[in-house]
């Protein structure tokens, strides 16, 4: 049986030279939370299995300033760095690679342009692509979308892009399916609803992802404690859970969270 993985995520706001991890609320309310390959390294220390890297102000003037924050990182950090934000081209996804990434997750780009996945996948291997979806749940079913069934009746669930900044009418569960069979090696899902909430993960949207995609999904948004992430692993398919806040701003380590997981029967690496 594969190991659970468990993943911090470190949004970085690349407007001063060396960056910033900052963490919001459903995508809003930004806080500082550290200095990102600082953080990187603690969470390293402490058993992470990857970590996540967004810039969240992705723009052409800024990608050298995350170039040198993967690089910085790169230097003590030994397990998979993934990026994402303004990746647009192949040649983007080298250059990434150049500065000591092993995987990509793509949103905007690949909504906008959907072979992209395809090329980076046939470049670097599906193991390299992922594919970031930002979901909203919406409380007006169609023919066209698929539903999961709520307390309140159905809800299908609209994938954004540009930082949750606009929608795209797209279903987010088939998006999923569709990135898979274009060559997706993993879905990053992060319920919008959820983000920075400390409510918990989106049981329905990860369970009816992972339920239709014989990928890994990496469940994001809303954790507020373990239990959440144990939640999200008893519950749905997710092979991994995201977290930030958490262990941003000091409410659980990496390693507290597998020792408890692991205590709960949850097989993860210690």
């Amino acid at each position: 049986m594969l190991a659970r993985r468990i993943i911090p995520c470190l949004d970085c706001d690349l407007a001063v030279p060396q960056g910033r991890v900052v963490k919001g609320v459903e995508f809003k309310q930004i806080r500082y939370a550290g200095v990102p390959w600082e953080l990187a390294t603690r969470y390293y220390e402490e058993g992470a299995d990857e970590i996540v890297f967004l810039d969240i102000t992705a723009s052409s003037d800024r990608r050298e300033t995350m170039f040198n924050v993967i690089r910085a990182t790169a230097r003590n950090v030994f397990v998979p760095l993934a990026v994402g934000g303004g990746i647009k081209s192949v040649e983007d996804v080298r250059s990434v690679f150049k500065a000591g990434a092993d995987k990509v997750t793509v949103n905007t780009a690949a909504l906008k342009r959907p072979e992209i996945i395809s090329e980076i996948a046939e470049e670097y291997g599906s193991q390299a692509c992922v594919v970031a979806i930002d979901a909203k749940r919406r409380d007006d079913p169609a023919e066209d979308r698929i539903t999961v069934p709520t307390q309140q009746g159905a809800s299908w669930f609209e994938a954004s892009f540009y930082g949750g900044r606009e929608f795209t009418g797209v279903d987010a569960i088939a998006w999923a399916m569709k990135a898979e069979a274009l060559g997706a090696g993993e879905i990053l899902l992060t319920s919008m609803d959820r983000d920075g909430t400390y409510d918990g993960f989106d049981i329905l949207l990860t369970d009816a992802v992972s339920k239709r995609v014989r990928i890994p999904v990496i469940a994001s948004g809303g954790c507020g404690n373990a239990d959440h992430i144990l939640e999200v692993f008893q519950k749905t398919g997710a092979s991994a859970a995201l977290a930030a806040s958490i262990f941003h701003y000091g409410e659980a380590s990496v390693g507290e969270v597998k020792s408890h997981l692991a205590e709960r029967g949850v097989h993860v690496r210690i």
